[in-house]
């Protein structure tokens, strides 16, 4: 692998001009390995460090310092909470488009991963109307109306989770291949889909115009 102890341990020593050492040469392996595990260490955080120069791959306390320095203290990390849920959070608070229904949509996707659904009640593009071909099976056709106006109606949705895939419950026998096992004990890490229906709520209410009402109904 690239930057590993092995790697370039071969980098160096192909670079040796040729005659220089003849058969085996521990000797020279061994100082060789020593300055290779050395860079190798070097190679690795340098890799780290890079990660860190964006949200989008920052990790561990980074993301910690990422929130604080665009947020403060308004959006720290649960307890236990996981570096992708925690950067999903970030990148949806930061800079979003707000006061548009196109905001509204690409936050929540941003939050949950998926696509929610819209509906405003004023809007002919959702409602169809009379004598066009917008509306059938399907299609848009919705019950409108002018007496709701600035409000719409949202169905967001949860992240797609699998949970905790292979592992069994507690005294199951042991599974096989792709099957669940008991052998591994679960842990937080472990889990996926950390955003909460709470998340969802403070994400619409951080977007949507003022003076509007959006009824959400959370869905998985």
């Amino acid at each position: 692998m690239i930057g590993d102890p092995g790697n370039i341990f071969g980098r160096i020593k192909a670079a040796l001009p040729n005659g220089w050492f003849q058969g085996a040469t521990p000797v020279l392996d061994g100082v060789l390995s020593g300055i290779a595990a050395a860079l190798a260490a070097v190679y690795s955080q340098i890799s780290y460090a890079r990660l860190q120069t964006r949200v989008g791959t920052a990790t561990d306390g980074f993301l910690d310092l990422i929130s604080f320095d665009f947020f403060g203290a308004n959006l720290p990390r649960r307890t236990q909470e996981m570096d992708a849920a925690f950067r999903n959070r970030i990148l949806a608070a930061l800079f979003p488009e707000k006061a548009t229904r196109h905001g509204l949509v690409r936050t929540l996707e941003i939050l949950t991963g998926r696509t929610p659904w819209v509906f405003e009640p004023a809007r002919p593009a959702d409602t169809g109307a009379y004598n066009t071909n917008t509306m059938g099976y399907g299609a848009a056709g919705g019950y409108g109306s002018v007496l709701l106006p600035f409000q719409a109606f949202v169905v967001a949705y949860r992240p797609t989770s699998q949970g905790i895939p292979y592992i069994a419950g507690y005294g199951n026998s042991p599974g096989a291949y792709s099957t669940p096992s008991q052998i591994e004990y679960a842990n937080p890490g472990l889990v996926l889909g950390a955003v909460q229906d709470a998340d969802i709520y403070a994400a619409i209410d951080g977007v949507k115009p003022v003076a509007t009402t959006i009824w959400t109904r959370i869905s998985s």
